[in-house]
């Protein structure tokens, strides 16, 4: 018997960015859940929410919404209550708190219509810089780095360092190759900010096979196999045991999130 999709509608008077990040890093909690995320953005009139909240009625879907104008988010909560959507707020209840706490008044104006702050173009350079300094393409860039990823092949480095970047981090990262001596700028860079991703052998050889069948290659190359998986690893403990500055962080059973959030912490303190 097929499963009829079930839907979450974020409608929000921005990007969607947001509600949708919230929504998705919740939705880790529930693998198995088969859920479609629609992304309604720019939402800022009744007349524009109206048709969102019917088609989320019909479609008994779970409405999610991020709108800062208190009227359309007091029209959002009624509709919804009459058509009996299931709906969460996700910035009203905080904006309702920081009001209190603060004791100011918001502006309610949304985020694509507030000037671009410092913060903003901070990050817009780091993503920038992460992308010109993925897969050790520029070694120089080592010594500019907020962090160095370094590990072996399919340990998550890019989309980490994506991640990271959008926190405003310059991240730089490096694949180590069997018996391939890392560049001398990795070793110039302050050692401080090297961080050496591990994983265990089984983890990686089943990451690397799902690659392979991606690609249409077959599951039986070296590149997957146990014995040479072992050797890379084997290879890059010995290059983290010999760098005692290095971070190191277990990638084993951990999401790309997960360990973003690790990393971050252990930045912190």
């Amino acid at each position: 018997m097929v499963q009829e999709p079930r839907f979450i509608d974020v409608l929000s008077d921005s990007t969607g960015i947001t509600a949708e990040r919230v929504i998705r890093a919740a939705l880790l909690q529930f693998p198995q859940a088969g859920v479609k995320i629609r992304v309604h953005a720019s939402i800022r009139t009744k007349e524009t929410a109206q048709p969102v909240i019917e088609k989320a009625a019909a479609d008994q879907s779970l409405l999610v919404f991020s709108v800062v104008s208190p009227e359309l988010s007091a029209f959002i909560h009624g509709a919804t209550a009459e058509l009996k959507v299931a709906a969460v707020d996700v910035i009203g209840t905080v904006i309702g708190r920081l009001q209190s706490f603060l004791a100011r008044q918001p502006i309610n104006r949304p985020g694509s219509e507030l000037p671009l702050s410092e913060e903003y173009f901070r990050r817009i350079e780091a993503v920038e810089f992460t992308v010109r300094a993925d897969a050790g393409r520029d070694p120089k860039s080592f010594m500019k780095a907020d962090l160095i990823l370094v590990g072996v092949s399919r340990t998550s480095k890019t989309p980490l360092a994506t991640l990271l970047a959008q926190r405003g981090l310059k991240v730089a990262n490096l694949t180590v190759v069997l018996n391939a001596s890392p560049p001398a700028e990795l070793f110039s860079a302050p050692q401080d900010r090297v961080v050496a991703l591990t994983i265990d052998v089984e983890s990686l050889c089943a990451i690397r096979q799902e690659r392979l069948h991606k690609l249409g290659m077959p599951a039986e190359s070296r590149y997957a196999l146990e014995d040479h998986v072992a050797q890379e690893l084997a290879f890059a403990e010995k290059l983290f045991s010999d760098n005692p500055k290095w971070r190191i962080v277990e990638m084993t059973g951990r999401t790309v999130e997960e360990t973003a959030s690790i990393i971050l912490s252990r930045l912190h303190d």
